[in-house]
This record gives C-alpha cells, structure tokens and sequence, in this order.
C-alpha cells in the first residue's frame, strides 16, 4: 500500500476516533478523496482489502458457540428479522421506483430484494467495539446481540459462495476428513506458544483453509470460517482472535479505501443514503418485537436491538460480491458505504445513553414481555449473602475467594459471563449470574440483608451505574469500589461509593508489605 494510501487513512481514521467515532468512517472518506484525486484501485490493494476480509471470516469462525446459536432465539429471530426486513425494504424500494426516484427507476423485484438482503447486517465491527468499550459483551444482550451477527455473518458467507456461481469439484467430498484433523490443529495451538508464533498459525490456518477450499471449487472465505470454527472450542481460541485483532482491523483498511475509491458520492447519493439511515428505528422495532415474543425480558431485548440498529461493512462485502458478478450497479456500494458510515454515527451515539433510556421508559417496555421468562433470565436469589462481590475478573475473584475462605459463608460473587460463574460453582463457591447494571435486578431481589458490595470492575463508569442503581433500588449498607488512577478516586466517591481502593497503589503497598514480612522472618 503505496504511503498516502496509509496517511489519508490515518488521518480521517484518526479524526473520527478523537470524535469517539468508529475510525472506519474515516478510512472510508479516505477512498473517496483518493478517488477524487483520481486515484484508481489497483490489485495490491484489493489483495490487502481480500485478506481483510479472510482474516475477520476466520476470527468469526473462532467465535462461533454451536449451542448458542441452536437457542431459538438467536437463530428464528434472526431469520426471521432478516425476511421481515427484506420485504420491508423491497417494498419501500419498489414504491420509490413508480415514484421515479434516481437510483430506483425500473429496479427489479430481484434488486430490491438483494440490496435489502445486503442492509439486513448490523455491524460486527460497530456492536462489538461499542459492547467491549461498555464492558457488555459478555452479559445477556451482549451475548445475544452477537450471536444473531455471527448467523447473520452466515448467511452472508453462504450468499458469497451462492453468487459466484462455482461448482465444487468431487473432491469437496474429501473436507470432511478435516474433522478427524482437529485434535492436530489443537495441538498445533498448545505449541504455538503466547508470543508471535500464535498469531502467525492464525495466518497459515485461516489462509490454508481459504486455499483448501478454492481448490476444490467452494468459495474460499466458507474455508476461512471453517477453520475458525474447527478450533473454536480450543481454550486458546480467544487468545488468538485477540491477536490477529489488529492484522484484521489493518486489513480491512484497504478494503474499507477500495470502497471509497469504486465512485464519487454525489448530492443525490448522499440523500439517499441518509434516507436509508433514517429506516433504523423500524430495524430496531423489528427486533426488540422479535426478541420479546421469544420471551427474552424487555431490558435484554431493548439494548440487544440498540445496539444492533446500524449497517453492516459485511453488507458491505456482500455488495461488493454481487458488483462483482453482475446482480448490482456499482453506485449502490457507495450509498451502502455512506449509510454504514451514517449508521455508525447514529449508534455510537444513541448507545451512550441506552441505560438512562431503559430506565426512563421501562415500564412502557416492560408491558411487551413475557411473564413466563427463558430459564436464563430467572432473577437469582441471594439467601442468606452479607458480602456481594460483584465483578468476577482478576481483581474480584482474588477478592471473592479471600472473603469467602475468611467468612465460610455469607459471601456471594456475580458476574455477568456465565462461564465465569460456572467456574465458581464447580470450586464450590457460591455464585450468581446477573447484570450489575440491569435496574430490574435489583428491584427483583432482596437486598435488605447485604451490608457490603464490592465492586470490582474495569470501569468507573460501570461502578457508578450499579452504585446509582442500587440507591435507586434503596440498598443502605457500604459500598467499595476499586479504580485504577488517581483521577478515578474522586467520581466514585461523589456518586455515593463509601470506599474507593485504587488499584495500582494497593497492590504496590500489598506487595511492600508482603515482602518486608518475608524480610523479617529471613532475619529472624
């Protein structure tokens, strides 16, 4: 990639994320302005912009629970969501062509259909950077939100190997012996070590399968998310998405630049897509209806529908196949660019406040839920608990373990990744799943016996919402929370945290302490 590739995209990249905007709607205004400087695609960059793509199909595959996305809940609502949506927007595009629109005149059943199908995608990109900076991705709507983009990630990649109209050869038949590959792959992975060699067998594994499977005449990216699939159950596979993070994200700039440099957004263009971005409130109504009727609670289904109320950049990529071969005019990749990019803005934006607004109008939501709800939504029960260790990391684990040897009983942990809590459970600790954040909880529970909770979480932002939460829900015992700077200390403590421990200088005094004692008895 030739240097004022790399620049321009930096600099809109950068512009964006100091707008607290994904850096992606920059590297797409990036292309455009490489494009009016009458910079042409060429095929290194559309390389880079290949293995973006390859790379994020891969570390898709790694993250792929089969038992989650076997919930009805997940795979119905999101077939459903996605047929629902396609008729919907048929429906809009085919009015807009009798209306003579530009861009629509004499569309097609076909067309409208396809170019629904590529707007049915929220952003993988978008919702899982806004959960993870929010700390949710590991709660119930986090979980939820990302298992309906891994089936929606699905049928994406089955389109792509539909559309380009390949033929497997007889010898596809022979991919099946890859199962009894697997314990090879995963030994592959123990050896690889933590250091650079883990994410390089990322890079071989996701590009051998990419090549497998174009050999034998079945679209190359089903290989790539096959692979990840096949080690998705290995305890190293979070590991090794985290690593090959940042070669995707750098990839997938070049894809994200051809885009842009495919053709110049006109003022017609741009009111088109801003016409398109403003139909997000009827994506997020379709799923919040879907998600309640399947009897998910209202706070579940309202954020989980929040956050995914955006476009895809796989919408993106499926365009740019269907471009490809002949089923789209170009022009729709750059309104479909110029709506992912508006619909990012308008989640980034509507997400921040998305707790305060469920707490505003949750008893308007709440009528539309379920009174018989999933076993997983069951409220816990909290017995006989004094200590609520809430926040079952690193931090609040060693705290939550050190309690409960002290106590023997009375102390309860929570977090909201069931894994965590099942971990717990299998030492014989006492430990509950739940929402720290969620109101509904703790207005659910009895709370009247707890005379502490700890919160032992990443963010003071966190802490303050549970601390303003459990005021809300009239708890009057002591409050601690941990923060890692200085600067933290002092907002945890103004919204009602009784004792703030910071981080690093307790673990600096621990550490003095602990080793002046070893010093004493080496004298004794």
């Amino acid at each position: 990639m030739e240097y004022i590739y790399l620049l321009l995209a930096f600099t809109f990249g950068f512009a964006f994320k100091l707008l607290s905007l994904p850096p992606l709607i920059g590297y797409l205004i990036a292309g455009f302005a490489l494009n009016a400087w009458g910079i042409e695609n060429n095929s290194s960059l559309q390389e880079i912009a290949d293995l973006g793509i390859t790379i994020m199909l891969f570390t898709i595959g790694l993250k792929l629970n089969i038992q989650d996305l076997l919930k009805r809940e997940i795979w119905l609502s999101s077939i459903l969501h996605t047929t629902a949506w396609i008729v919907f927007i048929s429906s809009i595009f085919l009015l807009l062509s009798l209306i003579g629109l530009p861009y629509f005149t004499d569309m097609s059943l076909a067309t409208a259909a396809l170019i629904g199908f590529a707007f049915s995608f929220s952003s993988t990109v978008c919702v899982v950077k806004i959960l993870e900076e929010s700390g949710e991705s590991r709660t119930r709507h986090g979980k939820v939100a990302i298992g309906i983009l891994v089936m929606q990630d699905i049928f994406a990649v089955l389109f792509m190997v539909v559309a380009t109209g390949k033929i497997p050869s007889p010898w596809a038949l022979l991919l099946f012996l890859l199962i009894p590959v697997v314990p090879l792959l995963h030994k592959l992975l123990n050896k690889s070590g933590h250091g650079e060699l883990l994410p390089l067998s990322g890079f071989i594994l996701a590009l051998g399968g990419y090549q497998l499977f174009e050999l034998v005449g079945i679209k190359g990216d089903l290989g790539a998310l096959i692979f990840g699939v096949l080690i998705a159950g290995h305890s190293k596979a979070n590991e090794l998405s985290k690593a090959l993070l940042s070669f995707k994200d750098l990839f997938l700039i070049g894809f994200f630049l051809t885009i842009g440099l495919t053709a110049l957004p006109t003022l017609e263009i741009t009111v088109i897509a801003l016409l398109i971005t403003l139909l997000l409130p009827i994506k997020f109504y379709l799923f919040f209806t879907l998600l309640t009727k399947f009897r998910l609670r209202a706070r579940t289904s309202f954020l989980s529908s929040l956050v995914m109320s955006n476009y895809s950049e796989f919408g993106l990529i499926v365009a740019a196949v269907a471009v490809s071969v002949g089923f789209l005019d170009s022009v729709w990749l750059v309104i479909m660019a110029l709506s992912v990019s508006f619909s990012f803005v308008f989640t980034s934006a509507i997400y921040k406040s998305s707790h305060s607004r469920y707490n505003k109008h949750k008893d308007q939501l709440k009528k539309f839920q379920s009174r018989i709800p999933l076993k997983e939504d069951v409220y816990p029960e909290l017995l006989d608990t004094k200590v609520l260790v809430i926040g079952m990391g690193r931090v609040g684990r060693g705290a939550f373990e050190t309690l409960a040897k002290l106590m023997e009983k009375g102390v309860t942990g929570m977090d909201a990744d069931l894994d965590k809590v099942s971990s717990l459970r299998e030492q014989n600790f006492r430990a509950i799943l739940g929402d720290g954040e969620n109101i509904d909880l703790w207005e659910n529970v009895d709370i009247s016996k707890i005379e502490l909770i700890l919160l032992a979480l990443p963010s003071i932002q966190d802490s303050s919402n549970i601390t303003n939460q459990l005021r809300t829900a009239s708890y009057a015992g002591k409050i601690a929370a941990i923060a890692r700077y200085e600067d933290e200390v002092q907002p945890l403590l103004d919204v009602g945290v009784d004792k703030v421990f910071n981080f690093f200088t307790e673990a600096g005094l621990g550490f003095a302490e602990e080793s002046f004692e070893m010093l004493k008895h080496a004298k004794d």
